[in-house]
């Protein structure tokens, strides 16, 4: 029984020194690692070499498509519908009448202040005459033809009203759903359709007001919709006059043919404007390019050694950035380990050719 504990306090013994061995060992080579070379091992990392190249310089964009003109329809005059020439989801013309309402009680009032304008008329006529002959005074032919201007203003109001018991389209375009029937007793508060002209579309958008001064009007520019690949062009008409102050951007609007009626008013769009193109411009990866609190930082290959730069980048397309100043062409720009670098880290480089 003894001897059993001995050998078990043996072999503890043998492990023990052996673990404290190990552990004695490992600190050892992790102490003359950091003591003879690990700090100056280099980190690998791959670059290009910044070369100039022309850019197209386009702003991506979104924006909302707009028809030309549309309209609610509404009577101008209560009354009941009596006639609607009119079918939904159609094509209608500029003047082309699109309902009734009765006008029977208009046109019988009509009928009355035509009768009195005939009798101030010729009541006019009479005071005229007697004035000549000095058989009235002034003033009396001044109210006779008072009364006959005021009755023939009261014809003309008539005929206004019985005007506006027609209602005509405004515009070319095409007509949506109707919300009467004849036989309605119509207001002016109830709506009867919507007019939309479609044969020309808007294109609303904003831009950065640092943009502002590089858009014109007559520009054009390409834009797509959701679910089609192609591309539409439109043409700028109109920019507003000044910068929204809450979101500091610039109203523009264009125009764009819808020949084919494939466009719809209420979608979105996205929109590519074009702005100056720039010759002998450096345009990087955007992996390579380091936001930081006072701007955006890059790295380049110096004797060595990582080199941190600060550089001023703007136009951001897909993949790549568009830098103005910080870099020339011929730099060696680290594009990979970027977010692990520090300034004047040892750094081997593989460049892309």
């Amino acid at each position: 029984m003894k001897l059993k504990n001995l050998i078990y306090a043996l072999i503890i013994i043998v492990l023990g020194g052996f673990i404290t061995y190990r552990v004695m060992s490992n600190k050892s080579k992790n102490d003359e690692s950091k003591k003879f070379g690990d700090k100056d091992k280099p980190t690998t990392v791959t670059g290009i070499v910044v070369q100039t190249s022309t850019f197209d310089n386009n702003l991506s964009l979104s924006g909302s498509i707009e028809a030309n003109e549309q309209v609610e329809i509404h009577s101008e005059v209560s009354g009941i519908v009596e006639g609607i020439y009119f079918t939904e989801g159609t094509y209608v013309n500029k003047g082309q009448v699109l309902f009734k309402v009765n006008d029977i009680e208009l046109r019988a009032q009509l009928k009355q202040a035509q009768t009195k304008e005939g009798l101030a008329a010729e009541n006019e006529r009479r005071a005229k005459l007697l004035l000549q002959k000095e058989a009235i005074s002034q003033e009396e032919f001044d109210v006779a033809n008072a009364d006959y201007a005021s009755m023939k203003a009261q014809t003309q109001l008539i005929k206004a009203q019985i005007a506006k018991t027609s209602v005509k389209a405004p515009f070319s375009g095409k007509i949506g759903l109707r919300s009467i029937s004849p036989g309605t007793y119509i207001t002016p508060t109830i709506l009867v359709a919507k007019l939309v002209n479609t044969g020309k579309l808007k294109i609303t958008f904003s831009i950065p007001e640092k943009y502002a001064s590089q858009v014109k009007s007559g520009s054009i520019i390409d834009f797509t919709v959701s679910g089609s690949d192609k591309i539409y062009t439109a043409k700028i008409y109109a920019i507003e006059p000044e910068v929204e102050v809450a979101t500091r951007t610039l109203k523009i609007r264009s125009i764009a043919d819808n020949v084919e009626g494939k466009l719809f008013p209420g979608t979105f769009a996205d929109v590519k404007l074009p702005l100056s193109i720039i010759k002998d411009a450096i345009v990087v990866p955007s992996e390579a390019i380091i936001p930081i609190q006072d701007g955006k930082k890059v790295y380049i290959a110096n004797m060595g050694k990582a080199k941190e730069v600060m550089v001023d980048a703007t136009t951001r397309t897909d993949a790549s950035i568009l830098i103005l100043s910080g870099l020339k062409a011929g730099d060696t720009l680290i594009t990979s380990g970027v977010m692990s670098l520090k300034n004047e880290a040892p750094i081997k480089v593989n460049v892309k050719k």
